[in-house]
């Protein structure tokens, strides 16, 4: 119980650390200007309404939906909150299915780094609202397992926010010779593929029905057996 509850404490510690430097990328864009930071490699299509509306739309909400989707990972709160946990996980589901991930569409098929790097990010983001409306799907259908199974999945993608530029400030680092077209490719892949096999890893290895039937354990009365309320 203490290793369980000293790793759910690292883990809130991370995404607070991580929102907080989310936040710290995302402030300077309000200025809405076209000469900052990422923009700067954008001159030549910023002004096309449409980018530019799914560039700030999509930079605007990432904090949301990694905050949102973090709560559906913790037990104790769908066990003792679960409205919280049924609302956060439908403003999750929303923001990526209607206003996020088309917003990451209509980017990645602008992005950085030509064919390969684009088709990276088109993949991603269909990848990600695809498995986001089948977690809302088996949600419905109250096969809670399925449901978190493609939660993992859908988060892994979210995270790749974070591991994007993880990847591309390590690389940085180096003095290996990379072109700015060579850690375009190198990071758009690299930024989801790796998080979408850890997380089929943690699935194989039983993480979901941890977490979707701990809050079962922890209502149950004492002496009563969990109710079987989780469907395959």
């Amino acid at each position: 119980m203490r290793k369980r509850s000293f790793f759910g404490i690292l883990l809130l510690l991370a995404l607070a650390i991580f929102s907080f430097l989310m936040i710290r990328l995302t402030l300077p864009y309000t200025a809405m200007r076209s000469n900052v930071n990422f923009l700067l490699t954008k001159q030549h299509i910023y002004h096309l309404r449409y980018w530019r509306m799914s560039f700030y739309t999509h930079v605007f909400t990432s904090c949301l939906v990694l905050v949102a989707g973090f709560t559906q990972f913790a037990p104790r709160l769908l066990a003792r909150r679960p409205r919280i946990h049924r609302v956060m996980g439908w403003a999750y589901l929303v923001v990526v299915t209607i206003i996020s991930g088309p917003a990451a569409f209509i980017m990645a098929l602008y992005a950085n780094g030509g064919l390969p790097a684009r088709t990276s990010f088109v993949l991603l983001s269909v990848l990600w609202i695809i498995f986001t409306l089948f977690a809302g799907y088996y949600a419905l259908r109250r096969k809670f397992v399925l449901h978190g199974a493609f939660m993992f999945r859908s988060y892994a993608l979210t995270l790749s926010a974070i591991t994007l530029r993880g990847y591309t400030f390590l690389i940085d680092l180096t003095t290996l010779p990379f072109t700015p077209r060579d850690i375009y490719i190198t990071t758009a892949w690299l930024s989801w593929v790796p998080n979408l096999i850890i997380a089929e890893i943690l699935i194989r290895h039983g993480w979901v029905e941890k977490i979707y039937r701990m809050p079962q354990r922890l209502t149950a009365s004492p002496g009563e057996p969990p109710s079987v309320g989780i469907s395959r």
